[in-house]
């Protein structure tokens, strides 16, 4: 298969995932209850609710509201609130900021402390830091992000007072308090991730440091930070590279638990708040872009993995 077709085929599955998450989203929030009623609160008549739905073009057939609002899109405009009347894009601008500082943040994090980790203890098996390192990442691994949410806060902001306890600093009003406002809630994101990635790693260059041509390399008498870093770790990256881009799904995810806990206006918040109000306008603009973002970044993995390893694209 070839470069280009390779491309052509990861575009292609893009474009169809998106559009199928935003159907799927469209017609789960059509079910049961009205924005209408809620709206306009319990003591509304159906005469009201049902001219409070045709002004609003809630009474139309939904595949053609679906329709109308994936022509929208496509154009850039997403519509706006049913409760607030704020455009969506304006609602995603506001909470994307928050929520992709936090995702860069916490990969940055994992991946900074997961693969010098790996790469040591993979050399040092069995020693007293890859003791440690492994059952800690055990611990990391199988607790829920919430309790680890609560122990953070409780230790860093609550006992120690290093940190706040909840708020949001944006980054061009305050870097230092932006920093701040961000390390706990980013370091919820990161610990579950880093886990992962330095197991996997782990055991693939624990595996990468007995094939013949390590030991070739070591039988000339090369530096072993040399082999480590130039013969070891990018054959046994291939995995590392697919796990890093399918953590974006649970980085959203756990965005979603870090922006309650810590109160942070990110699209987490914004998406619970609208799931709960049934504003289906803003729950389709931010699923959209969740969606997106998530096979952008999968998508550019796949590339990068074939990068890494060519075979990929012949498989």
């Amino acid at each position: 298969m070839s470069g280009t077709t390779f491309v052509a085929k990861k575009l292609s599955h893009l474009l169809a995932v998106v559009l199928l998450v935003s159907l799927g989203v469209t017609a789960l929030l059509s079910q049961g209850g009205t924005v209408a009623a809620q709206i306009l609160g319990p003591n509304a008549n159906a005469g009201q609710i049902a001219e409070l739905e045709r002004q609003l073009g809630l009474d139309r057939p939904f595949a053609e509201r679906y329709l109308s609002w994936l022509a929208d899109a496509v154009r850039g405009d997403l519509g706006e609130s049913l409760l607030t009347h704020v455009p969506v894009t304006e609602v995603i601008t506001n909470g994307f900021a928050v929520t992709f500082e936090l995702m860069v943040l916490g990969l940055g994090i994992a991946l900074l402390v997961a693969v010098p980790l790996a790469a040591y203890t993979a050399r040092n098996v069995g020693g007293k830091i890859d003791t440690i390192a492994t059952g800690v990442s055990s611990l990391f691994m199988s607790l829920p992000s919430f309790v680890l949410a609560i122990g953070l806060l409780y230790v860093f902001a609550v006992r120690l007072g290093m940190l706040p306890v909840s708020g949001w600093v944006p980054l061009t009003q305050d870097p230092v308090g932006n920093l701040r406002s961000a390390i706990l809630p980013s370091l919820v994101l990161a610990l579950h991730p880093m886990a992962t990635f330095f197991r996997v790693l782990r055991s693939d260059m624990i595996t990468t440091l007995q094939q013949d041509f390590v030991l070739t390399a070591r039988a000339k008498g090369l530096n072993t930070a040399y082999i480590l870093l130039r013969h070891a770790l990018r054959p046994s990256l291939t995995t590392l590279v697919s796990l890093a881009g399918l953590s974006i799904g649970s980085l959203m995810t756990g965005a979603v638990i870090s922006e309650v806990i810590f109160r942070l206006p990110g699209m987490g918040s914004a998406i619970v708040n609208a799931v709960t109000q049934r504003d289906v306008p803003i729950v389709q603009g931010l699923v959209l872009l969740v969606a997106l973002t998530y096979v952008v970044v999968n998508t550019l993995v796949d590339i990068l993995q074939a990068v890494i390893d060519p075979r990929v694209q012949t498989s």
